[in-house]
């Protein structure tokens, strides 16, 4: 936390070198995100770059007692949500609005984050999911983050991000076998919610 702050300052007294030691620090996490949730490599890399300019711009204002890449992840998440509708009123004006539910068909993952999937199969079915739902299974299963983390994240209560998490995992269960859990043992509960190798 501490190299985080001293990074963050160095690059708000414009340091170049130290703002790209953040951003490799978080673009490779950040990048998967939206690019599941965006659908293709080009709008990703647009996303990617717009929400680091906006970091930027942003980070003077941004409170150093915070954890830098949940802020830079609702950064990202708000440029996704424009670039979505962006899409999908070109797709209106032209008439063809299927295109914008256009289909993934590729997975950009690194090699951990597509182990926690289980099997590539996985990737497809949450492609399916409603996007605010999409949005939360990617969150917390692929890139970590605590309920409480979602919940800031997205601005939202801890609430609707549980009933979500919930609602996701009834449609993925639905879909297929039971994705992110772990067999029952003597001594667990039922079920596990499993996040890359870590439980919360």
């Amino acid at each position: 936390m501490e190299q985080e702050k001293d990074l963050i300052e160095r690059t708000v007294a414009g340091s170049s070198a130290a703002y790209a030691e953040l951003y490799e620090q978080t673009a490779g996490d950040l990048y998967k995100l939206i690019r599941l949730l965006v659908g293709n490599t080009e709008d990703a890399q647009d996303v990617m770059q717009e929400t680091y300019l906006q970091a930027h711009r942003n980070l003077h204002r941004f409170d150093r007692d915070r954890a830098f890449r949940p802020w830079v992840t609702g950064i990202a998440l708000r440029q996704v949500k424009a670039c979505r509708r962006k899409s999908w009123l070109q797709a209106r004006r032209i008439g063809r609005a299927a295109q914008y539910n256009r289909r993934t068909e590729e997975a950009d993952f690194a090699n951990e984050s597509a182990e926690r999937l289980d099997r590539g199969e996985w990737i497809e079915r949450i492609e399916r999911l409603p996007y605010k739902l999409r949005q939360i299974v990617i969150l917390k299963y692929l890139n970590d983050y605590a309920q409480e983390e979602i919940a800031e994240i997205l601005g939202i209560p801890l609430g609707t991000v549980k009933s979500r998490v919930h609602a996701a995992l009834e449609r993925l269960r639905k879909s297929g076998p039971k994705p992110f859990e772990q067999e029952r043992s003597d001594s667990a509960e039922n079920a596990h919610l499993k996040t890359g190798g870590r439980y919360s």
